[in-house]
């Protein structure tokens, strides 16, 4: 093989890593494992390990199909925003890139059926798996420019693994595992319209129809406020159920609800301005990871 031909395989196989973003699927497969331990009562542990690797595997070969497919639609855009991506450099063409979507978007699908049949699972695993691939494709074709269903959509495709980590386990599902859902369902939906609100005028020229152009950067702030309180109420309502370490649960998540609430203060100020949204948006995104850290504590 020429020197030529190892050079060009190399690039495409940095440039596929790269349009993947595999650090943000590392990231998002966190709500796997958090669904597994929360439900990992009376699992062998081999079996909670076999889960955790197939389950985060999945996860990954899912996320890294959506990941792609947005920057295929993107792809003009990009050419003007992000002309380092790898599609608009050239670095991969239009059509290595849909090849490497449906490997993904396939992979994923075929580990999901695997897992299914390896544990006899009920098969909601595989439903949910491509639920949530067809969420990144409609998103990328549609949702990101039509506002708030796109809000939606990103709110459910990274608060989804929560419930899926939990099928793994079991069929019947707790219920702290759909109030951790809605917390981050509701938290992620109260940042996507704060982002709406900071990123205004540019999301006119683009002809994103958000809730703050839609209604107004007043009323889309109330709809943050309201989504951001019902995110601090499902949070503390795990405390009432039989989550497996309440204490440290509810140790860890005073954090968590110390910055949402900060969040909430801030997007009560009269006359906000794109640095308030900014440090609003900052304050959800530290939230979710801080609650997410006071889901794992709660699985201890």
């Amino acid at each position: 093989m020429s020197t030529k031909n190892i050079s060009e395989k190399r690039g495409l196989i940095s440039a596929s890593i790269n349009i993947i973003r595999p650090i943000n699927c590392i990231m998002g497969s966190l709500t796997i494992i958090i669904g597994l331990l929360n439900t990992r009562t009376g699992v062998p542990f081999n079996i909670l390990l076999l889960n955790i690797f197939l389950g985060v595997l999945t996860y990954f070969f899912v996320a890294a199909s959506g990941m792609i497919i947005n920057d295929i639609y993107d792809l003009e855009i990009d050419k003007i925003n992000r002309p380092n991506r790898p599609l608009p450099r050239g670095e991969l063409s239009l059509s290595q890139a849909k090849i490497l979507f449906i490997l993904t978007f396939g992979i994923g699908i075929l580990l999901s059926i695997f897992h299914w049949l390896l544990f006899a699972l009920s098969g909601l695993n595989v439903i949910l798996v491509i639920f949530f691939g067809l969420i990144g494709w409609l998103y990328a074709a549609w949702g990101k420019k039509s506002g708030f269903y796109g809000n939606l959509m990103v709110a459910v495709s990274f608060s989804i693994g929560l419930i899926y980590g939990a099928v793994l386990n079991s069929i019947i599902i707790p219920v702290y595992i759909y109030y951790f859902f809605l917390t981050s369902f509701f938290l992620l939906l109260s940042r996507e319209i704060v982002k709406g609100c900071e990123d205004i005028e540019g999301d006119k020229e683009e002809g994103v129809r958000t809730l703050a152009i839609k209604l107004g950067i007043k009323r889309a702030t109330i709809f943050s406020i309201v989504f951001e309180i019902m995110a601090i109420i499902f949070f503390i309502l795990p405390l009432f159920t039989d989550i497996i370490n309440p204490m440290l649960f509810l140790i860890s998540m005073i954090f968590g609800l110390a910055d949402v609430a900060a969040a909430v203060f801030l997007s009560l100020r009269k006359n906000l301005e794109k640095k308030d949204f900014k440090k609003i948006s900052l304050l959800l995104k530290v939230g979710a990871l801080l609650g997410l850290v006071a889901f794992i504590f709660a699985s201890i």
